[in-house]
């Protein structure tokens, strides 16, 4: 039966996100449970393709992704596929009129990270938009389930979400990109000489990002809330951690938010969404 195999398919997504990141599990956790499968198919989809351009040295990485592009829209026209992720993902397309153009955006910034090592201002910008502000307009066409009209009205506080996500990311991880992949996605800074200055402005524009970000959660459907604020104060935390360090800590470590302080996270953050003081 197609029902058991779309359960399966689901369950793929689910576990392809617990397996890659604890922080976006505890936030699909503290969703409503109605909401899970969806949040889990969109994050299987978006981390798979992320894994080709970012882990799959060793293999054909080019001919990888653009068979995962071929596959996407196959599997969108079809309505199915036999890649479990796929099909978990288009069945999500479909039943929240995801628009084609988000998932244009995301694979062309996928596509992105196959060749470009250095950014400028503008490409930037355009990557951030495609590789985690759409992503987080995916989310959002499920959170409002067809609610055209908040759909509009939180698409802004939703993209800031996804940037902000994004880069913090970017700083947490700037060793790793530079040494492993040879990549700095900030525009204007060398890895050798990142100053206090570079630092400051980089961190100065993450957190207008959650500024806004944060008014948008405190109107989201309740079914939602929750979870997206989970989220969003362990990254706001990780980025409160990483303010405090030097730049040249960040060149040397990864920062890291222990899984006991997530917890702690996790039972401050019921507490505010309980007593309505987000």
């Amino acid at each position: 039966m197609k029902q058991t195999f779309d359960k399966v398919s689901a369950q793929c997504s689910k576990l392809t996100t617990r397996a890659y990141s604890t922080s976006f599990s505890l936030g699909i956790y503290c969703l409503d449970k109605q909401l899970h499968e969806a949040i889990y198919s969109i994050y299987g989809y978006v981390r798979f393709a992320d894994e080709i351009v970012d882990t799959f040295h060793d293999y054909r990485k080019e001919e990888l992704f653009y068979e995962f592009q071929e596959q996407t829209w196959k599997a969108i026209d079809q309505r199915i596929s036999m890649n479990p992720i796929l099909n978990s993902f288009q069945a999500v397309v479909h039943r929240y009129s995801i628009d084609a153009d988000l998932i244009k955006c995301f694979l062309r910034s996928m596509e992105t990270d196959l060749k470009k090592t250095t950014h400028s201002a503008d490409s930037y910008d355009e990557y951030i938009v495609g590789s985690a502000e759409v992503v987080g307009l995916m989310c959002l066409r499920v959170f409002v389930d067809g609610d055209e009209a908040l759909y509009r009205k939180l698409e802004g506080p939703a993209r800031c979400l996804g940037a902000a996500f994004q880069k913090v990311n970017f700083l947490r991880d700037v060793k790793d990109d530079y040494e492993h992949l040879g990549r700095l996605y900030f525009p204007g800074v060398a890895f050798k000489s990142f100053s206090h200055s570079d630092k400051e402005a980089i961190e100065k524009d993450i957190e207008e990002d959650f500024r806004v970000a944060h008014e948008g959660i405190r109107q989201l459907p309740r079914v939602a809330r929750f979870g997206v604020y989970v989220a969003y104060v362990y990254y706001r935390s990780l980025f409160n951690k990483i303010r405090k360090i030097p730049p040249t800590r960040i060149l040397m470590e990864r920062v890291r938010i222990p899984n006991h302080h997530k917890i702690s996270l996790l039972v401050t953050s019921y507490f505010r969404h309980s007593f309505s003081m987000l």
